[in-house]
């Protein structure tokens, strides 16, 4: 997953994090949601840090920029540490989300259990072929896309998944910026230019697999 603007700050944050930092907290956040559901109560940041692939060091840094830190000798309070990540993540919000694009792609994104399981809400999904629109995907009707200003505005959504052709994804991705919305996370082939002061984030599933390609042509 490649970052092209900066994040900003999520609210319940205790300060400024660096986006470095913010690229890991999903990853403590899914250990300590393990954690908890396994009835673990404390764990050390060399526990939390094995667990999540990184140094303990680098995990108490990123955990110092949220004003958590472990106490010696006994390490962090999981369910207080859970809390404060997530809270960190914009988890003490609803955030709702709107899918543009319900082919195969989006088709399995609008029923993906882990959008609801992170705090999210799936509240609108658009497309343009008429033999899509009016369906029902993940109990959500897709709309429109012609309707996707009002209907966003109307549905309070923060974030826009685009799940279009490469060829379509840059006019799209105006659309919803003009619309308002600052948070993009991109799953089109394809390097999308956005203006100052929005977040895109972009998912291209091609380049994951010829980076691990990279590796295995590498092997003796």
């Amino acid at each position: 997953m490649t970052p092209t603007t900066p994040t900003a700050p999520q609210p319940g944050a205790a300060r400024t994090i660096p986006q470095a930092s913010i690229e890991r907290l999903p990853g403590y956040l899914q250990v300590l949601d393990d954690l908890a559901a396994r009835g673990v109560r404390g764990a050390s940041s060399a526990e939390l840090a094995e667990l999540a692939g990184v140094g303990s060091a680098q995990l108490r840094k990123d955990l110092s920029h949220l004003g958590s830190h472990g106490t010696r000798g006994v390490g962090y309070d999981v369910v207080r540490l859970r809390e404060r990540v997530r809270a960190a993540l914009g988890g003490a919000q609803e955030l709702r989300v709107a899918i543009v694009g319900v082919g195969n792609l989006g088709h399995a994104l609008a029923n993906y259990p882990g959008f609801a399981a992170r705090g999210f809400t799936v509240a609108a999904l658009f497309d343009a072929a008429p033999q899509i629109v009016g369906t029902v995907v993940g109990g959500v009707e897709v709309e429109d896309f012609a309707a996707l200003a009002d209907v966003l505005a109307q549905r309070r959504v923060a974030i826009v998944v685009i799940a279009v052709p490469a060829e379509q994804a840059q006019a799209v991705c105006d659309t919803v910026v003009a619309a308002g919305v600052r948070e993009v996370l991109n799953f089109a082939p394809r390097v999308l230019q956005v203006p100052s002061g929005v977040a895109l984030r972009s998912v291209d599933l091609g380049s994951e697999l010829q980076i691990l390609a990279f590796h295995t042509s590498s092997h003796p």
